[in-house]
């Protein structure tokens, strides 16, 4: 059909089209494109989904994300991007995983090439076209709470995750969850036939990739964290992931909450947009408050920082919904040059827009 502008650290975090549902939804609920995420936005995704398929042994669950995550804007009162301008943070009241993201992302927009989308009977999974503005607003759905209802369902997920975390001998890290879906070549954000709590193995079709050697991976695991040298890279995770060798349990309930999508065309936002940094609403929804300022989040050197940073916001629950932008970000690293082969294509000219 046509080129998409990609980034390198979105793929090798685990983006590749045609993307996954739940990443189409949490873009059209957020009103945002992909290339608005931050590399380390894109991997907390990679990580969340990983988690709920092959570790909880449920489809990514919209309900749980958002007891667990929120967004702010990437940007400052004389900084405003375009490329990378929401972070996604985890709740500061939440108990989360360490996933060690490191500090900033230096130059990532300017690793950038061409991802060729090809023809398809189904429209399904296509990134909407590109969309640029000058300054991203926050909508209220970027601070928007899990209800009563939906905390009373995934109570038994938020359970088993702080159960992941802290069982003795058995504990499991963010960094073991990201080298787990890195090792078996598999990209979580990548729409696919099966959950990964299928998957097959080496012979599993919906590898990218052939393996990695250790070398490689190591090195790539060191690249997306903030593990040094020193540090080991985890060989395997402590606790064992569901996939087709390791099956769900007989009579497992696999819970579904995948956020909504729009029907019939676009759908107009009605939802409070805020300048983050001026920490005052604008009068468009009619919601007045105040908001901590997201400067303290953020660099002004054109690096991303952390999106790791815990908020100590309080949320407010969105009634509206924002028009569907997306736009594909990915990538490839050295290590997966034959990953990118298949579906990139790159162009020298430099990317003025951007």
């Amino acid at each position: 059909m046509e080129y998409r502008v990609s980034f390198v650290d979105h793929l090798i975090r685990g983006l590749s089209p045609p993307i996954h549902e739940f990443l189409r939804g949490l873009l059209f609920v957020y009103g945002l494109q992909l290339h608005q995420l931050t590399p380390n936005s894109i991997l907390h995704v990679s990580i969340f989904i990983t988690l709920c398929e092959c570790f909880l042994g449920v489809q990514p669950n919209w309900a749980l994300w958002r007891r667990i995550f929120c967004l702010r804007r990437n940007g400052s009162h004389s900084v405003a991007y375009n490329i990378g301008s929401v972070v996604i943070c985890v709740r500061s009241d939440v108990d989360y995983f360490d996933v060690k993201f490191p500090d900033s992302v230096q130059g990532w927009r300017k690793r950038w090439l061409y991802v060729h989308e090809e023809s398809s009977d189904s429209m399904e999974y296509n990134i909407a076209p590109f969309y640029g503005k000058t300054k991203k607003f926050r909508c209220r759905s970027w601070d928007a709470e899990a209800t009563e209802e939906e905390k009373l369902a995934t109570e038994a997920l938020m359970t088993r995750i702080r159960e992941l975390q802290s069982t003795r001998g058995k504990e499991l890290s963010g960094i073991q969850i990201t080298a787990y879906f890195l090792r078996i070549r598999m990209q979580p954000l990548q729409a696919r036939k099966n959950p990964l709590w299928m998957y097959a193995g080496d012979e599993d079709v919906e590898r990218l990739s052939t393996d990695l050697s250790a070398k490689d991976l190591e090195k790539l695991i060191r690249r997306i964290s903030k593990l040094s040298k020193k540090d080991t890279v985890p060989s395997s995770c402590k606790v064992k992931p569901f996939c087709s060798a390791n099956p769900l349990p007989e009579g497992h309930l696999v819970l579904s909450s995948l956020p909504p999508l729009p029907e019939g065309g676009e759908v107009e936002e009605r939802a409070v947009v805020t300048d983050d940094n001026q920490g005052a609403s604008r009068p468009e929804s009619g919601v007045g408050g105040s908001q901590k300022s997201a400067a303290s989040l953020e660099k002004e050197n054109g690096t991303e920082v952390t999106s790791s940073t815990r908020s100590s916001l309080h949320a407010a629950s969105p009634k509206g919904k924002r028009k569907r932008d997306e736009t594909i970000d990915s990538g490839a690293s050295k290590a997966d040059t034959s990953r990118a082969e298949k579906s990139t294509q790159c162009r020298g000219e430099t990317f003025g827009s951007l």
